[in-house]
């Protein structure tokens, strides 16, 4: 996950200098009023989202989900567990909120992961709570990549969409279709605030 800053610079400087100024993050004056509920997400701009930070983001969350399944087929369980909760903790936003989560292996009343337990659940499974979920990051992946068909960006906020195909220890494949959406936190720290993935459609 640290990666992410350091391959945002990578990209920078493979732009051209009209595009380089994407990177600059623009004064937002006041900020306007914090949303208020439960689950609601803070609505407090900390400087525009970049197409570069994005691509940092989808990057980052493929090392993690590397770094998961490494951990597990070198360590265990634990191991996983333990790099899971920091992947959590760095790339999703449930330090804000609820996280509109929904997993591509994900059925019936537990289809939807607002929570951290159940998307810690998701990639690791070993959790009774969650009995079907066999741990989709212990799946033995060894390189996640991305194909993007759009990006929307407003501000300190983003969607993205496209195929994430990850492809694991025995040169097996997959393919999901994608879409996340990011919200910026007071720190300013890009953070996926939603997350829907599912197989594609099989005529």
């Amino acid at each position: 996950m640290v990666k992410a800053a350091s391959d945002a610079m990578k990209l920078k400087e493979d732009l051209s200098p009209q595009k380089q100024e994407t990177f600059e993050q623009f004064s937002t004056g006041e900020a306007p009023e914090a949303l208020s509920g439960p689950g609601s997400h803070s609505r407090i701009e900390t400087g525009r989202i970049t197409k570069v930070e994005l691509a940092a983001a989808r990057e980052a969350w493929g090392d993690g989900l590397v770094a998961i399944s490494k951990a597990y087929d070198a360590d265990g369980i634990e191991a996983a567990r333990a790099i899971a909760n920091d992947v959590l903790d760095a790339a999703y936003g449930y330090n804000m909120g609820d996280v509109l989560f929904k997993p591509t292996l994900a059925s019936g009343e537990k289809t939807f992961r607002p929570t951290k337990e159940g998307a810690l659940a998701y990639f690791v499974g070993h959790d009774e709570n969650y009995p079907l979920d066999s741990g989709f990051g212990l799946k033995g992946w060894r390189e996640v990549t991305s194909e993007t068909s759009a990006t929307f960006i407003a501000g300190d906020v983003a969607m993205w969409m496209g195929w994430v195909i990850c492809t694991d220890k025995n040169g097996g494949v997959t393919k999901v279709d994608k879409s996340w959406g990011y919200q910026k936190d007071a720190e300013g720290t890009l953070r996926i605030v939603q997350h829907h993935s599912s197989l594609p459609y099989q005529p």
